[in-house]
């Protein structure tokens, strides 16, 4: 079972994933030709040279970047912690590495440290900072892999002592605490070569988090397929990866913007399972956030910081035989958050023995009737009645007290309990 140790990502359940580099310049278009996938990739999906990639540096001056607005707005969303992209697949450094002038501080005219702007404003809003790293792909770098190219001539051992393990130590030394190291895409590393990685980043923050993606089982938490969920509750830690439209990077062509309604009922489904939401933001070559993100987080965070209590710290839910629809529910010790998704004059939940000792509204603590019976085919029952202002909205919280540990879920009938 995956486990962090660090009991802060247990109960963060909410963060912010920030994807940002050259490729926000192309946009997802390169010569009049606009990439239907995800826009980082452009270099390696285009096959674009490394001479003429490069020349993209001398054009990145995000004059509008600004890391206090990015944090605050974060951390008013009810976010926890901030992922940063420090160096992508494409090999460029977003921070003043002395190992490769290939950065932003001594590669563009902006030359200022973007990581050290957002580091200290993250240590100003309480966020706990957390860094990507690209660790085995590195199209820039003649050592480093390049996934569906051609990798067998290459000496990457060369590239990981001389450019990934000089860089992750100064990002391990020059920039705080760092919260977590967000490797990505292993391809071919040996066992060997990942726990060389793993044993660097404990010898310089032994607190720091190693991400799923690091390879060969030895990262400290499962981190999913991007924008995918597991389909029931996965024991340990764990973290989901997604994007607020089809991309991770800036694309000027991408307008699938999820609606802040689907937000929420993904964040609640994870919470439900166990895991954390990665959320990410894509800003432009200009330093700008996208406004239509920044509007569906806005959305989102108005239901997380009113039911709050319902989200953050829960753990996931056992198996339960229904999925109710339009609810989903978290869980704290003796307490079940029933999350209403879809209107509705009551709340039921079959199959549930415990006995209620409380029922209330989690965003204004107005208390709730309810009963708990077995109903006329001998299931467990729980009816809560909610008031007349509620029977035609969605999105609220309910929290059911109760003198047991967990929530009591009762099989249905010929249903085995190796069902897990």
């Amino acid at each position: 079972m995956k486990d962090t140790k660090q009991q802060w990502f247990k109960e963060a359940k909410y963060g912010l994933f920030i994807h940002w580099g050259l490729y926000s310049i192309l946009a997802g278009e390169y010569k009049g030709r606009a990439t239907t996938r995800i826009a980082e990739w452009i270099m390696n999906d285009f096959c674009i040279p490394v001479a003429d990639y490069e020349q993209l540096a001398k054009e990145f001056n995000p004059v509008n970047f600004d890391a206090d607005m990015i944090a605050k707005k974060a951390k008013d969303w009810g976010m926890k912690y901030i992922v940063f992209t420090a160096k992508h697949h494409d090999g460029f450094a977003m921070y003043d590495s002395k190992c490769s002038d290939y950065n932003i501080v001594k590669a563009t005219p902006y030359g200022k440290d973007v990581l050290k702007q957002l580091q200290l404003a993250c240590e100003k809003n309480g966020l706990k900072l957390g860094l990507y790293y690209s660790q085995a792909q590195d199209w820039h770098d003649p050592n480093g892999f390049e996934f569906r190219k051609e990798n067998a001539h290459k000496d990457f051992q060369l590239y990981l002592d001389t450019k990934v393990k000089p860089q992750l130590k100064e990002i391990l030394t020059q920039y705080g605490e760092i919260g977590l190291i967000w490797f990505d895409t292993p391809m071919d590393s040996t066992p060997e070569q990942s726990q060389s990685l793993y044993d660097l980043v404990k010898s310089l923050q032994p607190n720091c988090i190693v991400s799923g993606r690091i390879g060969n089982e030895l990262g400290e938490y499962m981190t999913t397929a991007d924008n995918f969920i597991p389909r029931l509750t996965y024991n340990g830690d764990w973290e989901v990866p997604a994007t607020l439209n089809d991309t991770w990077g800036f694309n000027k062509f991408d307008n699938n913007w999820k609606n802040p309604q689907d937000i929420i009922r993904l964040s609640l489904k994870i919470a439900s399972r166990g895991g954390n939401y990665l959320l990410n933001i894509g800003p432009d070559g200009s330093g700008n956030v996208p406004e239509q993100s920044t509007a569906v987080l806005d959305e989102v965070g108005k239901y997380v910081n009113e039911n709050a209590e319902g989200i953050f710290g829960t753990h996931g839910i056992d198996y339960y035989s229904y999925e109710p629809i339009g609810l989903e529910l978290t869980q704290k010790p003796q307490k079940l958050f029933v999350h209403v998704l879809t209107p509705r004059y009551r709340v039921e939940l079959f199959n549930i023995g415990n006995k209620i000792t409380n029922a209330y509204l989690l965003h204004n603590n107005e208390k709730l009737g309810f009963v708990s019976y077995r109903c006329c085919e001998d299931n467990g029952l729980i009816e809560v009645e909610l008031p007349e202002e509620l029977h035609h909205r969605a999105f609220y919280c309910v929290c059911l007290e109760y003198d047991e540990e967990s929530p009591i879920f009762e099989r249905l009938e010929g249903e085995t309990d190796a069902i897990t």
